[in-house]
């Protein structure tokens, strides 16, 4: 008879199972990451953020350096004002005691002081008399300039181009990129806006004026009034001339054949011209080819400029600081000398 089969029934002890189950832990673990770092990419508009925030903290060291110095000559003229301020109570004492012992006096005083009050009324209308706005700078500075301010015609040329944000180039392509009101802000435009101030604080009142915004493009300050002369001895236009200078932003090249252009818009030509700018043009009536301007470059668009420029016209330049343009001040200077005009490369507390 044939031998019957018999079941074996498989099974699996518990240590069997505990292993196997260590096992596919070991092998997940193996196979994921456990150890995984995050890492950080850094934001490069907070670093060029933060590099500018530590140049303004070091120009803010700067200025509170020059804060303190001019605090301590202030202290100082203090002093002295005072100890003349005592003496001239001294001698108002002595004055007031001698008139009490000789009340004949007081007669011969009274005409001495209305007298003085006269001569000072002369010199005020003499001194005043012909300036058509107020300029008020930093106390009563003079300087000799050699600007003639005459003229029936003034017309008065403002860079606004983006090299007027800053004396170098790293600063002036750092500002740049900055908004508006940043731009606006910047202390070498101020600069400039207050020297045009002065410019209109000094026309005659018969005088007539304009005032021109040029870059690569130009622009009338006062919106509108492209080839007109404007009365000098009008408060508002002089206003509205100094506010559309403080609501321009400055940016792009510099294109000096393009502002004299703006010469022939006016039928009556001016005879009397300011330029207020900090170097030679960076381009001519179009826009280079390459984006850097060697000097040489920029000296030919200069000449190709005053080729352009109409003959028997003054030219008086006042030039702001800028580096890398040495050929800026000698050129300007020959221009002055050439046109019967005059140059200054002003201080940093002018006007």
């Amino acid at each position: 008879m044939p031998k019957k089969r018999r079941n074996i029934a498989v099974s699996l002890s518990f240590l069997d199972i505990m292993a196997c189950g260590f096992g596919a832990v070991t092998l997940l673990f193996l196979i994921l990451r456990h150890n995984a770092t995050e890492v950080i990419t850094p934001d490069i508009r907070i670093s060029a953020e933060v590099d500018m925030l530590q140049m303004d903290i070091r120009d803010a060291e700067e200025e509170k350096v020059q804060l303190l110095n001019s605090l301590e000559k202030i202290q100082l003229q203090l002093v002295e004002a005072q100890g003349l301020s005592k003496r001239v109570i001294t001698d108002l004492e002595e004055q007031e005691k001698s008139i009490q012992n000789d009340p004949n006096d007081i007669d011969k005083l009274r005409r001495q002081v209305e007298q003085l009050e006269d001569e000072t009324a002369q010199m005020e209308e003499v001194e005043f008399g012909d300036k058509v706005r107020e300029f008020q700078g930093d106390g009563n500075r003079q300087y000799l300039t050699g600007l003639k301010l005459g003229g029936e015609r003034v017309l008065i040329l403002v860079d606004g181009s983006a090299s007027m944000l800053a004396d170098t180039v790293v600063n002036a392509v750092r500002r740049r990129n900055m908004d508006d009101e940043q731009k606006k802000q910047s202390p070498k435009w101020q600069w400039t806006l207050r020297t045009l101030e002065w410019l209109l604080a000094q026309l005659p009142p018969s005088s007539r004026f304009q005032v021109y915004i040029f870059n690569t493009e130009i622009q009338t300050a006062v919106a509108g009034t492209e080839g007109e002369w404007l009365d000098a001895a009008d408060d508002l236009a002089l206003e509205n001339a100094v506010t559309g200078i403080r609501d321009y932003s400055p940016g792009a090249g510099t294109s000096l054949i393009n502002a004299f252009g703006a010469i022939a818009d006016f039928e009556d030509r001016p005879d009397n011209l300011f330029l207020l700018t900090d170097g030679l043009p960076t381009q001519g009536k179009t826009p280079p080819r390459k984006y850097m301007v060697s000097g040489q470059q920029r000296r030919k668009y200069f000449d190709a400029a005053m080729k352009e420029f109409p003959r028997g016209v003054p030219i008086n330049t006042i030039l702001f600081p800028m580096e890398g343009d040495p050929e800026a001040a000698a050129l300007f200077w020959q221009t002055a000398l050439n046109t019967k005009g005059a140059f200054i490369a002003p201080s940093r507390d002018w006007p």
